[in-house]
């Protein structure tokens, strides 16, 4: 249960934004704020793609990118959307006949970016397929990539070219009755991209695409990406959001959720609340989340884990948590159970014993929910 109503300072107000669909998935409006990668295969690999999008999906991906830069990734998109459950958007640089290929062969979406995507001419071709095929498109904007006639105007990459360029192709669509689309003004520099959305989010009611792109390594660019899309999600900006990562895509996904989850947007598995662990540690904190992250993996019912190391704060932790195991002394701690005292809990089972409650606690939610429906 949502305590935003005895705390309104947690409230988070969602720009007003028109509603899509991605295949099956809502995006934009009041449905909940997507989480999405991208593959790194070779799309004509296609068992090692389809293989990597299926572990995205496990994960919790609820749209995953395919880059489609030849013929041969186009015929290949044909056979990886078959064999997948989440709805698939084609990547699009340079060539035009690609993304009409792509949507022909199934895609949810066509991401083309503006800057290199060709004229007028031939956006109104992809449009046209786009159209026929049922698809959606993703205008991406990105600050690596702009037209030529934006950088001589500003000089160099700024927020106000990156607008200018989103607004002008956001035009192309809507002059050709097109308005199932989503946009991108992404940059690696935080401070640009953060004031190129907010520009954008006043300029349209399009679902927005939330990203820092090439932000860097797993920590370094989790860190910018919290930072930069952490603001905007803050401000009530974006409507799905990717976490580009020089790492595993399904690490992306996993800081994606991270990401909504601190800030109450979105809710899926095992919330794990520990401190940092002191000399007043009744038993090896770090190691005992490391444990129970890998052991929890599975659960993907949205629930809170309390794993606090002494009684200075863990009891009171314990108190707002679903399960939570606070240290004590000789050996042993407390577990608590839906924010109550439970029974004392010896340090050398402790792993085992907090996996079993923390099933059982997701097995009663499942339960109460399916009960409410």
């Amino acid at each position: 249960m949502s305590l935003n109503h005895i705390r309104p300072w947690r409230n988070i107000y969602r720009r007003k934004s028109r509603q899509i669909m991605v295949g099956n998935v809502p995006v934009g409006g009041d449905a909940p704020i997507t989480v999405q990668t991208m593959t790194n295969t070779l799309t004509t690999d296609i068992k090692g793609t389809i293989a990597q999008i299926q572990a995205a999906a496990e994960a919790g991906a609820d749209i995953v990118r395919v880059s489609v830069p030849d013929e041969a990734s186009s015929k290949a998109l044909k056979e990886i959307v078959r064999e997948v459950s989440v709805p698939i958007v084609a990547d699009i640089h340079f060539h035009y006949k690609r993304g009409i290929e792509a949507a022909e062969a199934g895609a949810a979406c066509l991401r083309i970016n503006p800057g290199n995507i060709g004229d007028e001419k031939r956006v109104k071709e992809v449009i046209k397929a786009a159209r026929d095929h049922n698809c959606s498109i993703r205008i991406g904007v990105n600050a690596g990539s702009l037209e030529r006639h934006l950088l001589e105007k500003y000089g160099e990459p700024c927020p106000d070219a990156m607008v200018e360029s989103g607004l002008d192709h956001i035009k192309i669509l809507q002059d050709n009755d097109f308005h199932e689309f989503k946009i991108s003004c992404k940059a690696s520099d935080v401070f640009m991209a953060a004031a190129a959305y907010q520009q954008l989010a006043e300029a349209t009611d399009a679902p927005i695409h939330l990203g820092i792109t090439e932000a860097g390594g797993l920590i370094s660019g989790t860190v910018k990406s919290a930072i930069g899309m952490g603001n905007l999600l803050w401000m009530g900006i974006g409507d799905t959001i990717r976490v580009s990562l020089s790492a595993d895509p399904v690490e992306e996904v996993k800081m994606g959720f991270e990401i909504l989850k601190s800030l109450g947007l979105r809710h899926r598995g095992v919330n794990i609340i520990s401190c940092p662990s002191c000399a007043r540690q009744g038993f090896d904190v770090i190691k005992t989340v490391e444990a129970l992250e890998k052991r929890l993996e599975h659960i993907k019912t949205p629930m809170s884990l309390s794993i606090i190391g002494c009684v200075v704060n863990g009891p009171g932790e314990a108190l707002m948590t679903d399960v939570g195991f606070t240290g004590g002394g000789n050996g042993s701690g407390m577990v608590y159970l839906a924010g109550k005292q439970s029974h004392k809990l010896g340090n050398e089972g402790m792993i085992e014993h907090i996996v079993e409650q923390v099933e059982a606690r997701a097995a009663v939610i499942e339960a109460e929910e399916q009960a409410a429906e």
